[in-house]
């Protein structure tokens, strides 16, 4: 069985959805469990937020949807969804 250019294109763009997920749980966790680690009488505040959580939840989320919206832009490619002819 032969995968189309379609295939291709499917499983290089899931891959690269798997990479900013994996991007996305590093920045969290390690500004969550790095910054976060320590007495929280010890802990820093931003905007009233605790620093670790403010950059690894605020900072985090703006961060990857700016990602996000760019690797859709750079690099997925719209696919027609429309039938195509088997090719024998």
């Amino acid at each position: 069985m032969k995968y189309g250019h379609k295939y291709k294109v499917a499983h290089r763009e899931a891959l690269i959805g798997v990479g900013l997920v994996i991007f996305n749980f590093l920045w969290w966790f390690a500004f969550a469990y790095g910054l976060g680690g320590k007495d929280p009488q010890e802990y820093t505040y931003i905007v009233g937020l605790p620093a670790w959580f403010f950059y690894s939840c605020v900072v985090g989320f703006i961060v990857m949807a700016i990602l996000v919206a760019i690797v859709v832009k750079k690099f997925f490619v719209a696919i027609p969804f429309d039938e195509e002819k088997e090719i024998e």
